[in-house]
């Protein structure tokens, strides 16, 4: 008799669950606290986005180097590092569209002399 779910999906499944269940458990840290001096807005967030490959490098080998600031305004800045980092692809357009307007060549040798089957 074939079963709906195997032994070892079953398996995964509960681990993946527990696995959320006792993360739901831990302690959530007060971080309002600690953030006070000056706010990140949208340039600020923009500018993070444009160094932000440069800050991955820093932060390999400092632990005071942050690709994203903490301190920041919320959804301004995150669209300001999104726009920075190219995640919409505003920056890249004009590599796109080589790519987009290449001609393909369909008169190869390997299917001129292809006979058609019915």
């Amino acid at each position: 008799m074939k079963t709906l779910i195997s032994r070892k999906n079953l398996l995964l499944l509960l681990f993946f669950s527990s696995l959320i269940l006792f993360t739901g458990c831990a302690n959530n840290e007060a971080v309002k606290q600690c953030l006070t001096g000056h706010t990140y807005g949208f340039l600020g967030g923009l500018w993070h986005g444009f160094i932000a490959p440069f800050d991955f490098i820093g932060m390999l080998f400092n632990d005071k180097i942050t690709m994203y600031a903490q301190n920041n305004n919320g959804g301004l800045y995150a669209l300001g590092f999104l726009l920075g980092s190219g995640g919409w692809g505003f920056f890249g357009s004009k590599g796109a569209n080589r790519v987009r307007t290449g001609r393909i060549n369909f008169h190869s040798q390997k299917f001129d002399h292809a006979e058609i089957v019915e």
